[in-house]
């Protein structure tokens, strides 16, 4: 009976290998010469030096390319590329030009294959591109950690008054978390989307995103019931909670940093006064969310400090990774899974507020829940305005 049962899996596999093959080796059928030469080169990253610029590149095509000519500002343009001029698939160039650049002018580059494909790499405003140096990893440090760690610190000090408000008022301001928290989903989610179209589209940067959202989703949903099997405690499945929060909107924050380290990089953004105000803006309403989980029990201050630390600091290290070595591939598996992690603890909170009612004979959707949720989705579409550069 077992071998039966065998066969009856080994057979249709045998029978798809034997067609996969045939198709393999003979073709679809039709045989018809493409229109065009079918070649895809991916401009990664342009760095600008005080010589000229260097594009790093990629072949995502289904052959090898070779790139004969390169065009700057409408006049053709000696260049060296390493390793070769002929790419591979999947292999990696820098092309390297000699151009006198103008400070604050648009650039654009042309990029011409040997069968006459043109690939596009344009400069908005041409500056130099911050080179790795101490001085720098201080500098993006510095920017991280205002607007990442300083306005989550001081949303969390607003933990004291919190803690006296009623029970009404407490659940409030967990409806307030849930609408700040979707608000911060749909951003992080459609940042992933904004940095996954950059990545080459062989590697489908849209559906990495979606990808690692769902699967954290899950992940981290398998997770809590198992911690909640094994433990049952209030206080535990509240720090779990704020924990998890914590986690998600540092990855959200360490999108931020991402943009911010990248602008710097690409010398598109000059962050002042005005950005920084608006950061701490929009970033101090997420300290107060990660603190209203809280209210019920009586955490250390060690706690709020480690808190506090992972909802902020993956800013600083998204400036640095966003300033010096950004991938839009590895940005969009960061954000997708931010936001599972954020879907996460709507999920939690959501599930925690409709059952506390329950447990009280009162609706599930209070009119007080309500506002404290329609004001959490307020606040932060208001304070974005101040943060969008």
């Amino acid at each position: 009976m077992k071998s039966k049962w065998m066969i009856t899996f080994l057979v249709p596999l045998v029978l798809l290998l034997l067609v996969l093959g045939w198709v393999f080796i003979n073709g679809a059928g039709v045989e018809r010469e493409p229109a065009a030469p079918i070649e895809v080169l991916n401009v990664e990253q342009i760095k600008i030096n005080p010589n000229g610029f260097e594009l790093d590149v990629s072949n995502t095509g289904p052959e090898a390319l070779t790139v004969s000519q390169v065009i700057v500002d409408d006049s053709v343009w000696n260049f060296s590329m390493t390793p070769d001029s002929i790419l591979n698939r999947f292999e990696d160039g820098k092309i390297t030009i000699n151009y006198p650049w103008v400070e604050g002018d648009p650039h654009t580059i042309l990029l011409i294959s040997e069968n006459g494909i043109i690939t596009e790499a344009v400069i908005d405003a041409a500056s130099l591109t911050p080179e790795f140096s101490w001085d720098n990893v201080l500098n993006y440090g510095f920017i991280g950690f205002y607007v990442g760690i300083v306005p989550i610190t001081l949303g969390l000090l607003w933990y004291p008054f919190m803690k006296r408000l009623k029970k009404s008022w407490v659940n409030a301001i967990l409806a307030l978390t849930v609408g700040l928290l979707l608000f911060l989903f749909f951003g992080t989610l459609f940042d992933g989307f904004e940095i996954g179209a950059d990545a080459p589209s062989v590697f489908q940067g849209n559906m990495v995103v979606i990808m690692s959202t769902i699967l954290t989703f899950l992940l981290l949903i398998g997770f809590d019931q198992y911690q909640q099997q094994r433990q049952k405690s209030k206080g535990y499945i509240s720090i779990g909670i704020a924990l998890l929060m914590a986690t998600g909107i540092g990855l959200h924050n360490f999108g931020e940093g991402l943009a911010i380290g990248s602008s710097f990089a690409l010398g598109e953004a000059a962050l002042g006064t005005f950005l920084i105000i608006g950061f701490t803006l929009h970033n101090i309403t997420e300290g107060i969310g990660i603190a209203a989980p809280l209210l019920k029990t009586n955490p250390k201050i060690s706690q709020f400090v480690l808190l506090g630390t992972i909802a902020g600091a993956p800013a600083i290290l998204g400036t640095w990774f966003g300033g010096f070595v950004f991938s839009p591939i590895w940005g969009a598996v960061f954000l997708g899974i931010g936001a599972g992690a954020i879907l996460q603890v709507i999920f939690v909170i959501s599930k925690m507020l409709i059952e506390d009612h329950k447990r009280n004979n009162e609706p599930a959707v209070s009119w007080m829940n309500f506002a404290g949720f329609t004001l959490g989705i307020l606040i932060m579409y208001f304070t974005a305005f101040f943060v969008k550069f």
